[in-house]
């Protein structure tokens, strides 16, 4: 199953960071996500991509997460060669991670 199916993202930057937030659509898909979308399984999908650490922060009065990618933008708006210089499409690369099928 593919994030997207459960959960939407938002893609921000501040300098060389970029931040993902990833709320589900149903707020009783928040334990699932807690326990399945891992810095681990993040790190594995952004491999190419980010230079740092990820951390993850959990928002469970929101029912949603936010992920933290340092050294990701190729050293920011102002020095990277990207195209994408503000990183809005690492979301659509959170969106397409794979996870486990959900069990309702």
């Amino acid at each position: 199953m593919k994030l997207r199916e459960i959960a939407h993202c938002r893609a921000g930057d501040k300098g060389n960071t970029s931040n993902i937030s990833v709320i589900p659509y149903d707020e009783n898909h928040y334990e699932y996500l807690k326990q399945n979308l891992t810095i681990e399984t993040v790190k594995a999908a952004f491999k190419d991509i980010v230079q740092g650490d990820i951390v993850r922060y959990d928002l469970p009065n929101i029912h949603a997460f936010n992920f933290v990618l340092y050294d990701a933008l190729g050293g920011g708006v102002t020095t990277t060669l990207s195209m994408d210089i503000h990183g809005k499409s690492l979301s659509s690369i959170m969106c397409n991670i794979n996870l486990p099928d959900i069990r309702d």
